[in-house]
């Protein structure tokens, strides 16, 4: 078991490095036709996701949730423009499902962009949405946020998982970098981000419960924080969380005075800009596990004096 102040602390700092670098979380609309408009809006969901999680856990001090509630409104109101960016970027690339996946947390949270809602329902009734090309476990994600907005997923969840790396529990030793994102993404995707562990079928989950040790240990080794931090976010969706703590002290190490999480080694230097675009994931990631660990920490502390 880890210590719950470290994993709070770890939150609160990279909570800190997302507020004085929000205009990090930027969009180019000019942007070449080959780069495409869509590609700064992966960021901007992902900040949403995380600081749904920090209000759903309950776990953040009263500073954090402010500062995530000023981020949320901060991105929606001025980097969003109320919803209207989501809007041209689906008229941009109508089968895309970018936009709807970005404005989902939003709407979960209270925001609304009637028109880009709109546009969702038209898309789940073509078959465009459905043949878009996909990896497997972005298949699964769409399906789940499908469900989470009030549609039929297409395909079932059910269906959409077995196409997935994760799914198949191959032979532990084949992970590499791409594959064990895939892995900590299908667990994300089964688990709603945290909400429910009990989403990860029991096959799989004992799949996980056996290997991610062993693959915390080699990432850990190789100091890649980004995956770690992600690997630690599994190991708070199994049932019985190891909240490893030798795992977690390296990865607060890690972190920066600032707050910010270092991708892999040590920080990058340069332009403010491109350290932001490789720095700003591993830190919301840093969040995401600081939340989960930290609730899941307190969770194991209630029941040990019951």
């Amino acid at each position: 078991m880890t210590d719950t102040r470290l994993t709070h602390t770890v939150g609160a700092r990279a909570l800190e490095w997302l507020w004085a670098h929000r205009d990090g979380f930027r969009l180019e609309p000019d942007v070449d036709p080959e780069v495409g408009f869509l590609q700064r809006f992966q960021p901007i969901g992902e900040l949403a996701l995380i600081c749904k999680v920090l209000f759903r856990e309950g776990v953040a001090g009263s500073r954090q949730e402010r500062l995530a509630h000023r981020l949320l409104d901060h991105t929606w109101r001025e980097t969003l423009d109320g919803g209207r960016m989501l809007v041209r970027g689906q008229r941009t690339e109508p089968v895309s499902s970018i936009p709807f996946e970005v404005y989902l947390p939003f709407k979960e949270l209270g925001y609304s962009q009637p028109e880009l809602e709109r546009a969702v329902v038209l898309n789940h009734r073509l078959d465009g949405w459905r043949s878009f090309e996909r990896t497997p476990t972005r298949r699964l994600g769409l399906a789940a946020f499908q469900r989470r907005f009030g549609l039929t997923p297409h395909p079932p969840e059910a269906e959409a998982l077995t196409g997935t790396w994760l799914a198949r529990t191959p032979e532990p030793w084949t992970v590499e970098g791409h594959i064990a994102y895939d892995i900590t993404h299908a667990v994300f995707h089964l688990t709603d981000w945290g909400e429910n562990p009990a989403g990860l079928p029991p096959r799989v989950a004992d799949y996980l419960t056996a290997w991610l040790p062993v693959w915390i240990d080699d990432w850990l080794d190789l100091e890649r924080w980004d995956l770690l931090g992600e690997l630690l976010v599994v190991d708070a969706c199994l049932p019985e969380p190891t909240l490893d703590q030798r795992a977690w002290e390296a990865f607060a190490a890690a972190q920066q005075p600032d707050g910010a999480m270092p991708a892999i080694r040590e920080m990058p230097e340069g332009d403010p800009d491109e350290v932001f675009d490789i720095v700003y994931h591993p830190t919301l990631v840093a969040a995401f596990a600081s939340a989960l660990a930290t609730s899941r920490s307190l969770t194991a502390l209630a029941h040990s004096a019951s």
